[in-house]
């Protein structure tokens, strides 16, 4: 579907986006971070173009997630791992897809648990319709156009790859 290539100019127009937006509002000193897996594969790429000083941070939002009951813990559970604190600091979060917004919600409510973040600018390699929260990103790096039964898939994290998939 989309080739290393392609993601890598969608990774450049989105850190050129970033740049832009964090210098008209001042955003100095921001805080990068990924959320596992994907978001943090893409965030080490922005975090790289945009030469962050702070150390990239890391969300595994698994004991955040709303159907938490009824998928069961993941097997992979990892630390989170945020390397300064968040009270009134500029947040930039990452993920590879943004789909229903719930996953950006966990993500914000594991970050409130931490402090409380002067503001927080979302990043997305790739966007689709099915938003079931008000939830929008700042940065797109694809908007998709996709049926319902269909999503994407972020593989990677070298190369990185976007597929659509049928749901099972």
């Amino acid at each position: 579907m989309s080739s290393d290539d392609e993601i890598q100019r969608c990774l450049r127009q989105m850190a050129d986006d970033l740049r832009q937006r964090l210098e008209a509002a001042r955003m100095g000193d921001a805080l990068m971070v990924g959320i596992h897996t994907g978001g943090v594969w893409v965030a080490r790429q922005l975090h790289a173009q945009l030469g962050f000083e702070q150390p990239l941070g890391e969300l595994d939002i698994s004991f955040y997630r709303d159907d938490f009951s009824r998928i069961g813990m993941n097997p992979q559970v990892r630390p989170s791992r945020l390397p300064v604190a968040v009270d009134d600091r500029h947040i930039v979060l990452v993920d590879d897809v943004l789909h229903t917004g719930r996953t950006i919600r966990a993500a914000m409510n594991e970050l409130f648990d931490y402090g409380r973040p002067a503001s927080i600018t979302l990043a997305v390699l790739a966007e689709r319709s099915g938003r079931e929260l008000p939830i929008q990103a700042d940065v797109v790096g694809r908007h998709f156009d996709l049926g319902e039964h269909e999503h994407i898939k972020l593989s990677g994290p070298e190369p990185l790859q976007l597929s659509i998939v049928e749901a099972p």
